[in-house]
């Protein structure tokens, strides 16, 4: 019966869908199981799916509040309660409860928690999965996870829920319960998780699954291939890389189950159950580099994903190698396995450049996994002869140089690339030179001799083969591609040229070749379509994908390259070269020719392509910003329209952005522009502008332009320092862009505060979550613009004179944008965008305050105390006030045009007075560097006595604070006029006590923590400066005698100061509040100090929530001497309805927040200290009011205002009382009916009080 009873009662509340009213009945849920389990048997005497009927009802529920608290409290039960298995529950959590965890929303920090610390729900997945897998029979548990896990791939997921599932299922105990299938579901779940654009929680995804995989999985019933196959789904570049703790982990991982692993399908060791690491990747290397007779060759190049699968397994048995000789004690390592591996590979490389004969599909093949090779490196050495591995596979390496070289200079030069097909060759072999210079000049420079006569060879050929004019009408496809091959050969020679400049592989005879031919090249000459007569390509191009417009497009592209490097290297345009004196016009007309082709190269290459082009355009467009400005603006319009086109692709944008202002934004281009204050002046602003808005909807472009400009403005490079006399000019004529940053920022949607805050966790991770070391950090938050701008504006010397005039000129700015948010709208609500932009304002003005002369602060000094008469949330007034106490503190003489602000009239100061009396009650920082004390304390002291007697309630707190500081600071210098004033002010003093007030209340999103400033390393400050300020004096500071006495300790005001305790703050002395775990004894107190009679009598009205019968109680029970009012939330206080009908009653009454979920605990704490609750309530059993005699400890709990007390609370009440009424209605209002109650209650202790006397 009781089972029925509670359940009915849980499902109806359920039904109102409030989670106000629910969640005081979900306690309930757990006496329900109590009901359901029987003791002695344990088993379930009601079937679990009636309990699981409550969970769907909640999880379907449209208030997410709703569904995350009955999803916790599913959670929470295997926790708390031994509950019997069930297949229900299996099904339950992979049914309904997986679907409502697929809900990003859930994830979410409660107010309370630290900036990246682990959302609730996260942390409580990771307890439930475990214990409930701990509980499950053994036969069930793999059944169960593969169900899971294959779940997780079931819909498309987010970002957050995906990470977190799989963080839970990392965190279970290790346990072989896994097998292929779970390795395929896992993977599966792995390319899930590639949908997302977060890289960074896409990365910890694959570290979470990679570690699912090594705790699960049952080794003896999957082989080596399955387990090498399921790693290839993990990317390099977001996860598993090499020296970091997951690849480590792994590698042990492998050792410690070497030889249990099962056999393969297609093992060749028929004879053993078990391989071994060994045999397994000796036999893959073998079996990558055979290859079948075909009868012709393949024109295609083998998919990369087989030369990544061997070297990754070549690196991981390496890698367990050497940890196995480390562990053995071994001095002198052999790599006998490595060098087994790499055997069959060296093979192949040292016949390249001997046997012409070797199969294409065999060269392709070695050379793949050649390069897979080559590109790996160390994270943790930086120079690779101290990872023992890498090492030993170059040095091995080393010995195929000449042959390779030799066979890639025959591929490249004669003419053996003649299909579409074979420039995925020559991307090959291109990309192999560079590495294979690198591997020279790290292991042995004895080889580069051989790379110089390689190189010198390939550039004349390639020269030799571009310089060849085919007469024919119809080209020939093989005559084409060998164009095309040839250009991008040059470029891979121009490229190395710039990239290895220590191989002074200028100073060859070809380079010079090079430098006349491209000098001389007919710019974005096109190829033309060849006709497709051979027999033997027509297959291959049939099934192609690459079309002849691609091959066009990347052989211009190349051409671009190629200028680029003879613009860097030789800016003259090889002017030497020319002889006749018609081609000697000048370096500017010459100029002009190659700008009007990139002009012409921007309108036909894809936009994919165009990178050279803006390099290109950087260096030209200086030279004739003065002679041709119309074509730089073109060139500027043209730039810009690409880069908006390409807006909103994810994979091209940021390189092409990043070139962008590379171009538009050199240190030249914009000094010239500035000092012709031309058309390409205004066209440099105007794209300013329209970076700063495309950045407002894709976040991370203003970073890109911020930090280039910064970097180049305070770190010139060389090149930057020659062309001009000082780059820092740029910032003050483009100080907008600084202005802008220190502002920047909009307000983000709840969607994108959990994505950062998800983020902060997982960097909070550090080196524990491998995503964090391998992921590369785009800087692209909001906060960083902010950042980036804090620490260029933290680099400025004031001595210098360019720096000060700058820093005068953007603090001039940034008050005029405060005035002019100011004035577009007066008032303007807490954390609004208004709000923000001002707060911004003022932070940045207070960093540039300390850098200020006294000369400027006299000037703009008068803005400030302006802006402080402006109608501010807390948080501005605080830093405004700051501003004026460091101001005044620097410099005493500026203390005559303080004391003028408290001229003006009455009704101009109206509460902005308080931002001043504030700064009064710093007045001891303020008058530390001035010998005219007392003069200083006897004005100060006229001033603040005459605002103690103000109307206005916050403007008396603030005046009565100031003076009880200056007069505590007044007493000490023992002065005869101010000991006269004793008796008068300490009177004053006394309303202090019972006072309180509000904080700056703004966003956690709006802070930055230090992290971000450390982080952020494009802009570095030297190592001795100084974040952290009085930093340990802050933190011993304890509250003041004006604390806030009343509120509850779960209030939504709680504090959130240790989360900042590394930044600097106001220091806001009400919130450290007193705990209230001794109320009475607060309240009599308070009682006592307002001269009022100790009444006993609580009146609680948490369930009320309309702010006008809330402010009509707060009066009555004040006037009737009530010792407390409990309301639902102090927030109630500030509305304006709530201030008109209690008339300032609530600074004189107590006032306690317990919210209605609370109300059940606080009614049991009142009845243990002797209290009758007392419920004003029409029930069957009531009492009339006239007939009811109230004890002197009574609690009055009042009604809702439609719904009255809810079934779960009247249970808690010892009586109800109802008022005997006459009329139809039969409802009166919860204020009159309060206040008749209240009045009754007054009526009859008055009357014992008289008795007794």
């Amino acid at each position: 019966m009781l089972f029925w009873e509670t359940y009915i009662l849980v499902m109806e509340t359920l039904e109102g869908n409030q989670i106000h009213v629910i969640k005081p009945v979900l306690p309930k849920l757990n006496s329900l199981y109590e009901h359901a389990i029987s003791g002695e048997k344990g088993c379930w005497l009601f079937h679990p799916s009636w309990h699981m009927c409550i969970y769907k009802r909640m999880f379907a529920s449209e208030n997410k509040t709703l569904t995350k608290e009955g999803i916790l409290h599913f959670l929470e039960l295997y926790e708390t309660k031994p509950l019997p298995n069930s297949l229900g529950f299996s099904e339950f959590v992979i049914g309904p409860l997986m679907d409502a965890l697929s809900e990003s929303s859930l994830y979410s920090r409660t107010s309370g928690q630290l900036m990246g610390a682990c959302p609730p729900l996260g942390m409580r997945l990771q307890k439930f999965l475990a214990t409930y897998l701990m509980l499950l029979p053994e036969e069930q548990k793999g059944s169960f996870l593969l169900k899971f896990i294959q779940k997780m791939t079931s819909r498309h997921w987010c970002a957050v829920p995906v990470l977190f599932l799989s963080m839970a299922l990392a965190y279970i105990p290790a346990c072989k319960v896994l097998g292929t299938e779970g390795l395929h579901a896992l993977r599966d779940v792995l390319q899930c998780t590639m949908i997302t654009h977060q890289i960074l929680l896409r990365g910890a995804a694959q570290c979470y699954l990679l570690q699912t995989a090594m705790h699960l999985t049952d080794v003896e019933k999957v082989s080596l291939p399955e387990v090498a196959n399921f790693l290839l789904s993990l990317r390099p570049e977001e996860s598993l890389r090499r020296d970091t703790t997951l690849w480590m982990e792994l590698c042990s991982w492998l050792q410690v189950n070497d030889r249990c692993f099962g056999k393969s399908i297609t093992s060749d060791f028929e004879h053993q159950e078990t391989s071994s690491l060994y045999q397994y990747v000796r036999s893959l290397v073998g079996e990558y580099l055979k290859t079948p007779a075909s009868e012709r060759e393949n024109c295609f190049m083998p998919d990369w994903f087989e030369a990544k699968l061997v070297a990754t397994v070549i690196l991981l048995a390496a890698d367990v190698e050497h940890m196995r000789n480390k562990y053995s004690g071994k001095s002198n390592i052999e790599w006998i396995e490595l060098e087994a591996f790499l055997n069959p590979l060296l093979d192949v490389l040292m016949k390249l450049g001997s046997n012409a004969y070797i199969p294409t599909l065999k060269t392709d093949k070695s050379l793949q996994l050649l390069l897979k090779l080559l590109q790996t490196r160390s994270l943790k050495c930086s120079n690779t002869q101290d990872d023992g591995v890498l090492f030993f596979i170059w040095k091995s390496l080393m010995t195929a140089v000449e042959s390779i070289l030799e066979f890639v200079l025959r591929r490249l030069t004669t003419n053996e690339l003649s299909t579409v097909g074979d420039l995925d060759r020559c991307d090959l072999y291109l990309a192999l030179i560079p590495e294979i210079v690198n591997l020279c000049l790290q292991v042995s420079w004895k080889k580069v001799p051989s790379i110089k006569n390689f190189i010198l060879s390939l550039t004349n050929a390639s020269i030799r083969n571009l310089q060849e004019r085919n007469c024919e009408e119809e080209p020939k496809l093989k005559e084409q591609i060998k164009r095309v091959a040839s250009m991008a050969s040059l470029t891979a020679v121009c490229e190395i040229m710039d990239q290895k400049p220590e191989a002074h592989i200028e100073s060859l005879p070809s380079v010079d070749a090079l430098k006349r031919f491209i000098s001389f090249f007919q710019f974005n000459e096109v190829l033309k379509k060849p006709s497709y007569i051979e027999e033997k390509s027509s297959l291959c191009e049939e099934t192609t994908s690459q079309g002849w417009g691609k091959i066009v497009a990347r052989y211009v592209h190349d051409q671009w390259i190629c200028l680029r490097f003879i613009l860097n290297s030789f800016p003259t345009l090889a002017q030497e070269y020319e002889e006749t004196s018609e081609m000697s016009l000048s370096t500017v007309e010459r100029s002009r020719k190659i700008l009007e082709s990139a002009l012409e190269a921007l309108t036909i290459l894809p936009s994919d392509q165009v990178l050279p082009v803006f390099d290109c355009m950087k260096v030209l467009v200086p030279k004739l910003l003065d002679s041709a400005e119309s074509l730089c603006i073109e060139a500027f319009d043209l730039a810009w329209k690409i880069i908006s086109s390409l807006s909103n692709t994810q994979l091209i944008f940021w390189s092409n952005l990043k070139a962008f202002v590379q171009f538009v934004f050199d240190t030249e281009v914009l000094a010239v522009a500035a000092s012709a204050k031309g058309q390409a002046y205004a066209k440099i602003k105007e794209i300013i502008f329209k970076l700063i808005d495309m950045s407002t909807t894709k976040t991370g472009v203003f970073n890109v332009v911020l930090s280039h400009c910064c970097r180049s403005w305070v770190f010139p490079t060389v090149d930057e320092r020659s062309a001009l006399t000082n780059a820092f000019l740029n910032a003050g004529n483009y100080c907008e862009l600084i202005t802008e940053a220190c502002v920047f920022g909009t307000v983000f949607r709840r969607d994108q505060r959990l994505i950062q805050d998800v983020h902060a966790f997982i960097e909070n991770l550090g080196e524990k979550c491998a995503a964090n070391v391998v992921t590369e950090s785009t800087n692209r938050d909001d906060h960083y613009v902010r950042v980036c701008a804090i620490k260029f504006l933290c680099l400025l010397d004031g001595s210098k004179i360019l720096h000060k005039t700058f820093m005068e000129d953007i603090f001039i700015k940034l008050l005029d944008k405060d005035e002019l948010v100011s004035r577009s709208r007066t008032r303007y609500y807490a954390n609004s965008l208004q709000h923000r932009i001002k707060n911004r304002v003022w932070q940045t003005l207070l960093v540039l305050l300390p850098k200020l002369d006294q000369n400027f602060l006299c000037g703009t000094l008068d803005k400030v105390f302006q802006a402080g008469f402006g109608n501010n949330q807390a948080s501005v007034k605080y830093f405004i006030e700051w501003i004026v106490i460091f101001s005044l503190h620097k410099y005493p003489q500026f203390l005559d045009k303080f004391w003028d602000c408290f001229s003006y009239d009455e009704e101009k100061l109206k509460t902005s007075i308080c931002t001043f009396l504030s700064v009064l009650s710093h007045f001891d920082i303020v008058l530390q560097n001035t010998s005219e004390k007392v003069t200083s304390f006897e004005k100060a002291l006229v001033v603040v006595l005459q605002w103690c007697f103000n109307h206005n309630f916050s403007v008396r707190l603030y005046a009565l604070v100031a003076l009880k500081k200056i007069w505590g600071m007044c007493r000490m210098l023992h002065v005869e006029e101010f000991e006269a004033l004793t008796p008068v002010i300490e009177s004053s003093l006394q309303q202090v006590e019972n006072m309180h007030g509000t904080g700056s209340e703004l966003a956690e999103d709006e802070w930055i923590s230090l992290a971000k400033f450390d982080r952020f390393t494009d802009v570095p400050l030297p190592p001795t400066f100084q974040w952290y300020h009085s930093r340990m004096e802050l933190l011993d500071l304890k509250p003041s005698d004006w604390s806030q006495q009343d509120m509850g300790s779960n209030s939504v005001e709680t504090d959130s100061q240790t989360e900042w305790a590394d930044v600097q703050k106001k220091i806001i002395p009400w919130k450290n509040s007193t705990p209230s775990l001794d109320l009475e004894m607060v309240f009599q107190d308070r009682a006592a100090k307002l001269g009022k009679s100790n009444s006993r009598l609580i009146v609680v009205a948490s369930l009320i929530d309309k702010p006008t019968n809330l402010g009509g109680l707060c009066r009555t029970s004040e006037i009737f001497g009530a010792s407390a009012l409990v309301v639902g939330s102090l927030h109630y206080i500030q509305d304006k309805q709530f201030q008109h009908l209690s008339v300032s009653a609530e600074q004189w009454l107590p006032l306690v927040e317990v919210k209605p979920s609370q109300l059940v605990d606080y009614l049991q704490q009142k009845k243990t200290e002797g209290y009758t609750i007392i419920g004003v309530e029409q029930t069957a059993k009531s009492f009339d009011l006239t007939e009811y005699c109230f004890p002197e400890k009574s609690l009055l709990l009042l009604g809702n205002e439609h719904e009255g007390i809810p079934a779960n609370l009247i249970h808690h009440l010892d009586v109800c009382v109802e008022i005997p009424q006459q009329g139809i209605i039969r409802s009166l209002n919860v204020h009159v009916s309060g206040a008749l109650l209240i009045w009754e209650y007054t009526r009859q202790q008055v009357i014992k009080q008289k008795q007794q006397k």
